[in-house]
């Protein structure tokens, strides 16, 4: 049961979607078949390591949009 993400052609929708074997997908919004499968990219773990405490410079201008100093 994979997630995909998909767009719809016919009214510009984004969505995900379960898809099982077999499946046909249709748009949530219109219903429309005309949908094409978008490259998902799968998010990096959160550990440890990579919290504020183990590392972070306060210092330094934060690392990206997950820091949590990030105000933007």
């Amino acid at each position: 049961m994979p997630l995909y993400e998909y767009a719809c052609q016919k009214c510009d929708h984004d969505f995900e979607v379960l898809v099982f074997a077999g499946e046909a997908v249709e748009c949530p919004k219109c219903k429309a078949s005309d949908v094409q499968r978008r490259l998902s990219v799968p998010a990096r773990p959160r550990t440890a390591e990579a919290s504020l405490s183990s590392g972070c410079d306060p210092n330094l201008p934060p690392c990206g949009p997950a820091c949590r100093r990030f105000t933007g």
